[in-house]
C-alpha cells in the first residue's frame, strides 16, 4: 500500500526512532547485578551501564534488520520475525531495569552513569510486563495491528477488487476533488480499516500499563511524559503552555478557512462553527495544504509551482534525495555514505506491500543508515526528504557516543532537525538549485508563500498535541474503552475545531493514523513544530541574516553549520535544556519565533476576520 506524506514536511514521522532508541533485543547471557542496593556500589554502576550499551549495540543490527524487513516485505513471515525480535527485545529491557533498580539513587555516581540509570528505565515506549507470555502477547499485538495498518485498503464493493483502494488512492480523492460527497466516501472508507484493531488496543493499553508499572510509573502515559527531564505533571503544564502561546494564530487561520469553505459548501457546513474532516483535503486534517488553491490570498502572484518543475525536470527518487543531501552538505556536514544509496527504500516496489509511511533508520549505530520512502515528484515528498535526512545526519553526528546517548536531546529535537532545514528551502533558494525562475519577492508573494506554509505548519500544531492527549486519557482511565471513539472526537473538537458526523464506538477512528497502532508518541511533533522555529531563528542569527525571519535561507552557511552539528553532536548526553540553551541562548521552548515568522501572515488575517463570526462550539 502506499502512504502518502501529507504532513509536509512533517510527517516524517513515522520515524522508526524506536530503533534508534528502542528495538535492541539482548544477546545471549546476562547483564551481571549485585542482589541487593546494599551490596552496590558506583563503580559497579559503572560497569553495568557498561555491559548495557556493549549489549545495545551488539543486539541492534539483528533488530533493526527485522523491523526493516518486517515494514518492506509485509508478510506473515516477516510479522513473526519481527515480533520475535520485539519480544526479545522487550525480555531485555525488563531484566536491565531490574538490575539497574540497585544503582538507581547511589552516591558517588557520575553524571554520565546517573543519566545512563534514568535513560534505562525510559528506553522503551512500549513497556511490556515481566511475565513471559503477556510479553509476548504485547509483542503479536503491536505486529497485527502494524501490519493491518500497513496492508489497509477500502472497497467499494468487497466482491470486486477492481473497486478497491489503498491509502494513496483515497487520499488523492480528498485532495483533488472537491465533490463534498466524493471527498465524504474516501475518508469513510479509509476509516473502516481500523476498525479491526479497536479490541487489540485495549488489551495493547492494558499490557503497556502493566508493563509501566512495574517501571514505578502510574501508567504508560506517565512514562511517556517522565522523558524530558522533568516531572510528568511539569511536562504536561509546558506543552499547555506552549499550545497557548499559539493558539490565536490557529483559530486566525481556523476562522478564515471555515468562511472561504462556508462559500464552498454552503449549508453543508456545521453550524457549530467547526470544519468537517473530510473537505480539509487530508485523512486526519492535520495539514490543509490542498485547500491553498481556494485559499491563496492574491491568486497568479508568484506562486511557486514545485509540484510542476519537478515533473519537468525529471527527476528521479534518488536524484531529488542528493539535492537533499547537499544542502547538508553546504553547511560543513559530511556526504552521506553510499551505503545508504544502496540499501534505502527510495521507492514503492511493484511486487509486494510494504509501509510507505516516511521514516529515518539506523541500522547498526555506527553509520549504516536509510531512509524508507515511496517518493514521488512533488512538492510535499521533495521537502520530506529533507526532513528525513534531518534524522540522518541526527543518527551520524552522534553515532561516536555510547548507545544509551544516541538519541535526541529529546524527541522533539528529532523530529525538528529536518524540519529547520526546510524552514530554508525559501524561493531564493530554489532558484539557486534550479528548480524554479521566479525569486522575486513582494508583500503579496509573502502572503501566499505564507499561507502555503501556515496550512501546513500552523495546522498541525493542534494535531501534533490531541493524539497523544487522547493516548494518556485510555493510558490512565478518562477514556474507558466504550468511549473510545466519542472521546477521539471531543479532543479533536476542542483542539482543532473539526467534527465528522455519524461516527459510533463501533468506528476507532484513532487507528486510522498510523502512530497510534504503531505505538509512536506524538506530543514530539508539536514540540517539534515549536523548536524548529527557534532553532531556525538561532540559526539565521548565526548567518548574520538581516530581514524578517521569513526570508532566512542557511544553504551554504558554514558558520550556522558549525554550530547546528555540534548541537546534533550532543545527542542526549546531556539535559536537553542545556543543549537547548547552547544553541539559542534559551534553555526553555519558546513559540515566539513562530508567531515571528507568520507576523505578515497574522496580520492580514486579522484584517479578513474583523466582523466575522470565529470560534466553534466546544472549543
Amino acid at each position: 500500500m502506499h502512504l502518502p506524506l501529507t504532513l509536509r514536511p512533517v510527517l516524517a514521522v513515522a520515524i522508526t526512532l524506536a530503533l534508534a532508541a528502542c528495538q535492541h533485543t539482548a544477546p545471549r547471557g546476562q547483564s551481571s547485578a549485585p542482589a541487593d542496593s546494599a551490596a552496590a556500589d558506583a563503580g559497579q554502576a559503572e560497569t553495568f551501564v557498561q555491559q548495557v550499551n556493549d549489549e545495545y549495540r551488539a543486539a541492534h543490527p539483528e533488530a533493526a534488520a527485522a523491523q526493516w524487513l518486517a515494514s518492506t516485505y509485509i508478510n506473515q513471515d516477516s510479522q513473526l520475525i519481527a515480533a520475535k525480535a520485539t519480544e526479545r527485545h522487550l525480555g531485555w529491557v525488563n531484566r536491565i531495569n531490574e538490575q539497574a533498580r540497585v544503582y538507581r539513587g547511589l552516591s558517588g555516581l557520575t553524571a554520565a552513569t546517573a543519566r545512563s540509570l534514568d535513560l534505562i528505565r525510559l528506553m522503551t515506549s512500549m513497556p511490556a510486563p515481566s511475565d513471559a507470555g503477556r510479553r509476548a502477547e504485547l509483542a503479536a499485538i503491536a505486529a497485527r495491528m502494524e501490519a493491518t495498518y500497513g496492508a489497509g485498503n477500502w472497497c467499494a464493493d468487497p466482491a470486486d477488487e477492481a473497486t478497491c483502494k489503498d491509502l494513496g488512492e483515497l487520499s488523492e480523492t480528498l485532495a483533488q476533488d472537491r465533490d463534498w460527497d466524493r471527498q465524504l466516501q474516501a475518508w469513510q472508507g479509509w476509516h473502516t480499516i481500523s476498525r479491526p484493531m479497536r479490541a487489540d488496543y485495549v488489551r495493547f493499553a492494558e499490557l503497556l500499563n502493566e508493563g509501566a508499572q512495574e517501571l514505578d510509573f502510574a501508567d504508560a502515559g506517565q512514562m511517556w511524559r517522565a522523558g524530558y527531564d522533568m516531572s510528568a505533571a511539569d511536562f504536561e503544564v509546558e506543552t499547555d503552555r506552549l499550545w497557548g502561546q499559539v493558539k490565536p494564530l490557529y483559530d486566525a487561520l481556523h476562522c478564515h478557512v471555515r468562511h472561504v469553505l462556508t462559500d464552498q459548501y454552503g449549508q453543508r457546513m456545521p453550524a457549530d462553527g467547526t470544519i468537517p474532516a473530510h473537505v480539509t483535503g487530508n485523512m486526519w486534517a492535520q495539514d490543509w495544504s490542498a485547500l491553498y488553491p481556494l485559499l491563496e490570498p492574491y491568486p497568479g502572484v508568484s506562486s511557486l509551482d514545485v509540484d510542476g518543475a519537478l515533473e519537468r525536470s525529471g527527476m528521479d527518487a534518488k536524484a531529488m534525495t542528493r539535492l537533499a543531501e547537499d544542502f547538508y552538505t553546504s553547511l560543513g556536514m559530511p556526504a552521506l555514505p553510499e551505503s545508504f544509496y544502496a540499501n534505502s527504500q527510495f521507492t514503492q516496489p511493484r511486487d509486494r506491500d510494504v509501509v510507505c509511511h516516511a521514516s529515518a533508520w539506523d541500522m547498526d549505530l555506527d553509520g549504516d543508515v536509510r531512509i524508507k520512502m515511496c517518493i514521488k515528484p512533488t512538492e510535499e515528498e521533495f521537502t520530506t526528504i529533507y526532513h528525513e535526512l534531518g534524522h540522518i545526519y541526527y543518527y551520524l553526528a552522534y553515532n561516536d557516543l555510547p548507545p544509551l546517548f544516541q538519541n535526541g536531546a529529546h524527541d522533539g529535537f528529532h523530529e525538528a532537525i529536518g524540519d529547520t532545514v526546510v524552514l530554508s528551502l525559501t524561493p531564493q533558494y530554489l532558484a539557486s538549485i534550479g528548480l524554479v525562475e521566479d525569486a522575486a519577492e513582494n508583500e503579496q508573494a509573502t502572503l501566499n508563500a505564507q499561507m502555503k506554509l501556515a496550512l501546513s505548519k500552523v495546522v498541525f500544531l493542534p494535531f501534533g498535541k490531541l493524539i497523544d492527549q487522547w493516548r494518556w486519557g485510555v493510558f490512565d482511565g478518562r477514556i474507558a474503552p466504550d468511549n473510545y471513539n466519542a472521546g477521539w472526537w471531543q479532543l479533536r473538537n476542542h483542539y482543532q475545531g473539526i467534527s465528522a458526523q455519524g461516527r459510533t464506538e463501533n468506528d476507532f477512528d484513532p487507528g486510522a493514523k498510523y502512530h497510534v497502532p504503531g505505538n509512536t508518541p506524538y506530543t514530539r511533533y508539536f514540540l517539534a513544530h515549536i523548536l524548529q522555529f527557534q532553532f531556525h531563528q538561532a540559526l539565521c542569527q548565526s548567518a548574520g541574516h538581516e530581514g524578517p525571519l521569513h526570508s532566512c535561507s542557511i544553504y551554504g552557511n558554514k558558520e550556522a553549520g558549525d554550530r547546528f552539528w555540534a548541537m546534533l553532536k550532543q545527542g542526549n548526553r546531556q539535559p536537553w535544556q542545556e543543549t537547548l540553551a547552547e544553541l539559542t541562548g534559551n534553555g526553555e521552548m519558546d513559540a515566539s519565533a513562530i508567531l515571528d515568522y507568520f507576523a505578515p501572515l497574522k496580520q492580514w488575517l486579522d484584517e479578513r476576520n474583523a466582523g466575522r463570526s470565529c470560534g466553534w462550539q466546544g472549543g
